[in-house]
């Protein structure tokens, strides 16, 4: 029979060193992956991805989960373990497992291409940021930098095998930390365009990965009874609903707007001082 320890610390206690293998694994496939590591993380995410499905989709656990669910009240639990309970129980819930059976089916194709699309979608930004770097030959180009970060972009160049120089890297920012030090307008246009136009065209092209990620979501959103993805997300978020976010974004849009104005007349100041 069914009971916390034997269900529920039981499931919180299993898996763990697969999650500290992927834990490791993702952060460097993620930062610095190398081809041999993206081609092993393309390969995993499906699998991860149905193996998750076979855990949260599965009806026997879920009716063990279901039964102390149910029980709660009476099982004398301590508010951290109520709270875990509980949780579980919203999980198994928000994965689809009281879905028929035909839908859950559907479910488990449309999260394996969602794991293959996120992860293509990351290896973009990644090999677009790498590719995107800029390479800089002139030293006076490089004005305002530090001694410091002089020596960090001539090491960047090295480590990339290219011919002197320095290679100004980009962050995983839209705006570069360096665009605040580089007196050069031309370097600093150049670096900014680098930054906002990764992944969106050539081999590494994401807008095609997205329309088909916003096309799952929204089906997998309608499977699960949301009438949207943010829904769905925020469901079980303190906002609750899209209505609630967009309530506060609108309580703080005028005072954002006023100030973005004002900024926008002091840059001009300063940029007609200049001219």
């Amino acid at each position: 029979a069914p009971d916390f320890d034997n269900t529920v610390v039981a499931l919180e206690r299993s898996g763990r060193l697969l999650e500290r293998v992927c834990n490791v694994f993702q952060n460097l496939a993620q930062s610095d992956g190398d081809a041999a590591m993206l081609e092993l993380e393309a390969q995993m995410a499906p699998r991860l991805a149905a193996h998750r499905d076979a855990i949260y989709l599965d009806e026997a656990l879920f009716a063990r989960i279901e039964q102390l669910h149910r029980q709660r009240d009476q099982l004398g639990l301590d508010e951290e373990s109520r709270r875990l309970l509980e949780r579980y129980y919203t999980t198994f819930v928000r994965a689809g497992v009281t879905l028929p059976a035909q839908q859950r089916s559907r479910l488990r194709v449309i999260n394996q291409q969602l794991s293959v699309l996120r992860t293509q979608f990351r290896q973009n930004v990644l090999q677009a940021t790498r590719a995107a770097a800029l390479h800089v030959q002139r030293l006076e180009l490089l004005d305002g930098l530090s001694a410091g970060q002089l020596g960090a972009a001539a090491e960047a160049a090295r480590a990339r095998g290219l011919p002197g120089g320095w290679l100004l890297g980009l962050h995983n920012t839209t705006a570069q930390p360096l665009l605040a030090h580089l007196h050069d307008r031309s370097l600093r246009q150049q670096l900014y365009r680098a930054s906002v136009g990764r992944a969106r065209g050539g081999a590494c092209d994401n807008r095609l990965v997205i329309a088909q990620l916003v096309q799952l979501r929204a089906e997998r959103a309608q499977l699960l009874g949301f009438a949207s993805h943010a829904a769905y997300i925020l469901a079980d978020e303190n906002a609750g609903s899209p209505g609630a976010v967009q309530q506060m974004l609108q309580q703080v849009a005028g005072a954002a707007r006023a100030r973005a104005a004002r900024a926008a007349a002091q840059l001009q100041q300063l940029i007609d001082a200049e001219a």
